[in-house]
């Protein structure tokens, strides 16, 4: 499965003066996110650039290349998780919550992106391939389940596939109602989801 640094940016190609992939990508996802992607063409995209199409060219061959880059840049913050220390050493448990406090941190440091990846309806190559490298994260999240569950540190009557799902339903809900820059930091949602979470999973 491909991954993407959770530190790597996507790509800058340098375009047309006051643009550059990145700063287009931005915008892209944000009129993805709110017209959808279907519904959104390039020249939706070039009068909220404020460019001509042929402008955007010099950025990003396709429309399509910017969805890609788009759900790269979020499944490669959620990959990464899954490959840190914090998740890979130690009792099953406590790399479980380490990916539960990572992937909330991917999530609001790049909320629009994950966004985009949530909606995905699989209607084109791209987005079939993302979401299948979603399912992988899923069902690697369901192994760390199910071992916690195996060596004792968390309830074993609970299906880890219902766990999992569960579990990031309620982390993927944050996407609808959390304001980056308000009064609940990042921090302070991810000791709050794992408090939730985990006094229902511990033994008693």
């Amino acid at each position: 499965m491909a991954s993407t640094p959770v530190e790597q940016e996507p790509a800058a190609r340098r375009g047309r003066p006051g643009y550059d992939q990145q700063s287009v990508l931005t915008i892209a996802v944000d009129v993805f996110n709110r017209h959808g992607y279907e519904a959104t063409s390039m020249g939706v995209l070039a009068e909220q650039l404020g460019i001509s199409k042929s402008a955007i060219y010099h950025h990003v061959p396709s429309k399509g290349d910017l969805l890609r880059l788009a759900l790269d840049h979020a499944l490669g913050g959620l990959e990464a998780v899954l490959t840190e220390s914090g998740a890979t050493e130690g009792k099953a448990d406590a790399r479980l919550e380490h990916v539960v406090r990572g992937t909330i941190a991917v999530l609001t440091e790049r909320l629009p992106f994950v966004t985009l990846l949530l909606r995905l309806r699989g209607n084109t190559t791209v987005e079939r391939e993302a979401l299948e490298r979603r399912r992988s994260f899923d069902r690697q999240v369901s192994a760390l389940v199910d071992a916690a569950r195996t060596e004792g540190s968390i309830r074993s009557d609970l299906d880890p596939r219902t766990i999992t799902r569960l579990l990031f339903g309620t982390i993927n809900s944050v996407v609808e109602w959390y304001k980056p820059g308000g009064p609940l930091t990042a921090e302070k949602l991810a000791d709050d989801v794992v408090t939730m979470v985990f006094d229902g999973l511990h033994r008693r």
